[in-house]
């Protein structure tokens, strides 16, 4: 994890990690206790050449000025590799998550996709007290009452060529000089994201 001198979001260099990260903090903008976002990711600069209308309405000019998704977020020179991401519409409320996700299929111009959503977590030392038995309603209710837990917000990104990335936030340490980044922290719902270009 990497600090960043202005208070704004840890640097990074990777551009999929500037992308989860520039995600997470434009998530964190609307509070905690909402429902989850999807973003495709575009590479910016064949944004910029392809669309030049589109670019423009979303304020990516040669230089990238915005700071949200859909209005320039990663925009760098064109130089560079970056992603901007482009929220999708609203998740059906209802359907599980991993359903959802098997309806999805990218067009060409999508070089990946990245998610939003906030969970329960545990300890990995509370693993030991889970009751024997428990279905998954059950379990749910047991992990909602545990002492121990965790709310945390976790965005997840993927590329076509396999690449992932996460950033983790934690309720209780909610700045974002906390978030904890890594390709391997939520490997289930990057797997999920990764089947969506399969």
């Amino acid at each position: 994890m990497s600090n960043s001198p202005t208070g704004g979001p840890p640097l990074a260099a990777d551009p999929l990690t500037r992308a989860v990260l520039e995600l997470d903090e434009y998530a964190s903008g609307f509070g905690w206790d909402r429902p989850p976002r999807l973003f495709a990711l575009v590479d910016t600069a064949q944004l910029r050449a392809q669309e030049p209308g589109l670019a423009e309405r979303l304020g990516l000019g040669d230089a990238g000025n915005g700071a949200e998704p859909g209005s320039g977020a990663g925009a760098e020179p064109a130089a560079q590799v970056s992603y901007t991401p482009i929220e999708q519409q609203e998740l059906p409320e209802g359907q599980p998550l991993d359903e959802f996700l098997g309806t999805i299929a990218w067009p060409d111009a999508v070089s990946g996709c990245a998610l939003t959503v906030e969970r329960l977590m545990l300890p990995p030392a509370a693993e030991a007290e889970v009751p024997e038995g428990l279905d998954e309603a059950g379990l749910n209710a047991w992990v909602t009452e545990h002492p121990r837990r965790e709310e945390v917000r976790m965005t997840v990104g993927v590329l076509r060529d396999g690449s992932r990335e996460a950033a983790l936030r934690l309720r209780s340490k909610d700045a974002p000089t906390e978030v904890l980044t890594g390709p391997e922290l939520v490997p289930g719902l990057a797997r999920a994201l990764a089947a969506t270009f399969d």
